[in-house]
């Protein structure tokens, strides 16, 4: 990788990658130790309010429901009102910070929120969130979730890159976004003779857009003109050639379909890998 980015990876080591993994924290990237690019998509401030407000709400019943049983049990003298003040207490620590830490742990990172936008709750680097994150998530949520309607947790979310509430930044979490894109669909192998080149060659700088139009025409190239081909490979190399490195001496058209075969690769096994990583953090 470029000296220039390096300075802004950190290095960890996680169960899922099997060994050297680098951080992107511009990017949000992980660096498999086979330099695979895993997309690290974190849930959007929205939907991390939006399975926020879920669970809270679910919290608000049980409370309610809870205390209703501790009234009508007071009322019929099964409990005493000398012990009616420790039932509401016990009852409030078990719905406010017993019950959502049981959950997380148990689930690894997901609640019933979280199930409903496809987040979960994940250490910052990729790996899965315990007992002790958890516990401490569920103990500053008391305040900055319930004491407070979520405010604290609103504006530290909307000032921080994931989306992290206070919580997450004590406890040294982020929530991550479960539901992975589709694999892409196949493509032609990597032209013969490319096989040594698409090994060391760089095609991460390559925009979207110009991928997408080399994708088309790889697609589409044997029912084009011939010479209306020709022109389209042309232009497509030259378009593509600045986002490449090494760029060989070749033939336009074996370029850009060398080009859309390893980016494709690239992509589908890194797409592999993260759908691989998130069914590990679901598997108990």
């Amino acid at each position: 990788m470029a000296s220039s980015t390096a300075s802004s990876r950190t290095e960890v080591r996680t169960p899922a990658a099997r060994g050297v993994t680098l951080v992107d924290t511009a990017s949000e990237e992980i660096l498999t130790g086979e330099a695979v690019a895993l997309d690290v998509q974190p849930l959007g401030f929205f939907l991390r309010a939006l399975g926020c407000l879920i669970d809270m709400i679910v919290g608000v019943v049980l409370l309610i429901g809870g205390g209703l049983l501790l009234v009508t049990m007071a009322a019929s003298g099964s409990l005493p009102e000398s012990a009616l003040r420790i039932a509401v207490i016990t009852l409030i620590v078990l719905v406010l910070v017993v019950l959502p830490t049981a959950v997380e742990t148990l689930s690894r990172g997901r609640s019933l929120g979280r199930l409903v936008v496809g987040g979960r709750i994940v250490r910052v680097d990729g790996g899965a969130a315990g007992f002790r994150a958890a516990f401490i998530r569920a103990l500053i949520g008391v305040l900055e979730l319930w004491l407070t309607l979520g405010g604290i947790a609103a504006v530290v979310g909307m000032f921080t890159p994931r989306a992290q509430r206070l919580g997450d930044l004590v406890a040294g979490t982020a929530s991550e976004r479960t539901r992975t894109r589709p694999l892409p669909p196949p493509a032609p192998g990597i032209p013969a003779g490319w096989e040594s080149w698409a090994q060391v060659a760089d095609v991460s700088r390559l925009p979207d857009r110009l991928a997408a139009r080399v994708s088309q025409f790889v697609r589409g190239a044997d029912v084009l003109d011939p010479a209306a081909r020709v022109r389209l490979a042309a232009s497509l190399a030259d378009a593509v050639a600045p986002f490449v490195s090494p760029r060989p001496q070749a033939d336009p058209e074996a370029f850009v379909r060398a080009v859309a075969a390893v980016r494709r690769d690239r992509e589908y096994r890194a797409l592999v890998i993260e759908r691989e990583r998130a069914a590990a953090l679901t598997d108990r």
